[in-house]
């Protein structure tokens, strides 16, 4: 929590990390035969989670493709709090290479049918953005050696302290995974938007390795 009792994003995404990794080791689809990488993920905060003590995570399958599967979560307090989120992930198999999905039964029914995308559609920030570096740490790592996605959530919640988007508001907020980030990498942050969004780049050299929006507003299909 920040200093306010509201539940930060990065806090949100390990409480979703905890969720996908317990489904998946229940049902086979874990460790060390299969890995997952998140592509992409879009949270929808209908109501921050500010004075809830406790939490309900449910997750189901939301679609699938020939080597990539889409998760959703949605959580909801005991004090009001509700954010449902959606998200892509690419399936590897034990030697951290690209795998075909078969035999994804246990998942086929809560799927519907339908497909997902690894497209990723966020735009880095403008030439305007403001830059700064982003220092790493060992407790960044995961387990495929790179930095957490979760973590990405810290760097964002620091530019949202400095920003013009409420946090304590609705709120949509994005996260599109280019290439992975590694501890050795010098990351420079990209911090850009308006009154209504922020933006956030991830930046190692020329390459943009992430990209983060955050943008006021209620969600589509809140009241």
């Amino acid at each position: 929590m920040d200093v306010t009792g509201r539940v930060r994003l990065d806090a949100v995404a390990r409480f979703l990390q905890d969720a996908a990794i317990e489904d998946v080791q229940e049902t086979g689809w874990g460790v060390p035969e299969h890995l997952w990488v998140v592509r992409a993920i879009r949270v929808d905060v209908f109501a921050p989670l500010l004075h809830d003590g406790e939490l309900e995570v449910v997750t189901w399958c939301s679609g699938v493709a020939a080597i990539a599967a889409g998760r959703r979560w949605s959580i909801a307090g005991d004090a009001g709090g509700r954010i449902e989120v959606d998200s892509v992930w690419i399936h590897l198999d034990a030697d951290q290479r690209p795998a075909r999905i078969e035999g994804f039964d246990v998942y086929a029914e809560a799927t519907g049918g339908r497909g997902v995308s690894t497209r990723l559609e966020l735009a880095a920030p403008g030439d305007g953005a403001a830059r700064r570096p982003w220092a790493l740490r060992s407790s960044d790592v995961d387990l495929h050696g790179h930095v957490n996605n979760a973590v990405h959530w810290q760097a964002v919640e620091d530019g949202l302290r400095d920003s013009s988007v409420d946090a304590y508001l609705p709120l949509v907020a994005e996260l599109d995974y280019r290439d992975p980030i590694d501890l050795a990498d010098d990351v420079e942050l990209l911090v850009g938007g308006d009154a209504q969004a922020l933006c956030v780049g991830f930046r190692v050299g020329e390459a943009m390795r992430a990209v983060a929006r955050v943008a006021a507003g209620r969600p589509p299909g809140s009241r």
